[in-house]
């Protein structure tokens, strides 16, 4: 089967979408496109919503405000924090929407500034994005039809230009959609900080389990990582010579590295 892929940037938006289908790919940038604007128009009235750190519950019948509102209250975060999240899932379910006008799409992925949602039947492999930490595009995930639809959203206070209150390397979490997991990973990544590594890793693991929507979240912090809930199959990455490779994670993670659940 041959995927299409496309590259694009829309104001803040940073867009890779992998589809069988072009004409899914051109429904998604018009849907981009619609919802940044009743974003845009909803913000400009209710500023509150834009800038908050907080969870707030709205009462609208907008969709991506009503995606967002909801995950911000179940993450604990503000609800921008879950916007490229919120984004991406929006971005797919019209890919996949069937009716006398459209034809759906059954193998797509939607990434928005390393925000990604996946439901397809052919396997996707995703590189973990860690900055500085060993880990970083040596270590990743193998996404198959079993594991869709698969949100995965990734935090760090070491890369990236989104504002993070912990220390983590990482912290990537697997959830139901992207909103919820681009919310959770903030979340999550918010706690883990701190003199004591591995305490700091368990505290933001411990969170994983009251936040509903939540699947699994693997953590990477200096030389120690920990992972909880469900995970897809990890492989080891290696970039310069496009190979994949499926060994188990003690035998990927550098020889020096904590690993704990």
């Amino acid at each position: 089967m041959k995927l299409h892929k496309i590259h694009f940037t829309e104001k803040e938006s940073d867009i890779t979408i992998i589809s069988e289908s072009k004409d899914a790919i051109r429904r998604a940038q018009r849907e981009l496109s619609y919802q940044r604007t009743v974003l845009e128009k909803y913000t400009s009235k209710n500023s509150k919503f834009l800038t908050t750190f907080k969870p707030l519950r709205v009462k609208t019948d907008l969709e991506i405000i009503d995606l967002m509102s909801k995950a911000s209250y179940i993450c604990g975060v503000g609800p921008m924090a879950t916007v490229a999240g919120a984004l991406a899932d929006l971005m797919l379910r019209v890919m996949e929407r069937e009716d006398k006008n459209y034809f759906p799409s059954k193998n797509n992925l939607v990434e928005n500034g390393g925000e990604i949602i996946i439901d397809s039947r052919v396997p996707f492999k995703i590189g973990l994005f860690a900055g500085e930490n060993p880990l970083n595009f040596n270590l990743g995930f193998l996404i198959n039809k079993e594991d869709c639809p698969i949100g995965i959203g990734t935090s760090s206070a070491t890369i990236g230009h989104a504002t993070s209150l912990g220390e983590a390397d990482a912290v990537t979490i697997f959830a139901k959609n992207a909103t919820i997991a681009d919310g959770a990973a903030t979340r999550v990544a918010n706690e883990v900080k701190g003199d004591n590594i591995e305490k700091s890793i368990k505290k933001g693991l411990d969170i994983v389990d009251d936040l509903n929507g939540v699947k699994g979240a693997f953590i990477s912090r200096k030389n120690k990582v920990g992972q909880k809930g469900y995970i897809p199959k990890i492989v080891k990455i290696d970039y310069k010579n496009l190979k994949v490779s499926r060994q188990t994670l003690t035998e990927i993670l550098p020889g020096d590295t904590e690993f704990f659940k």
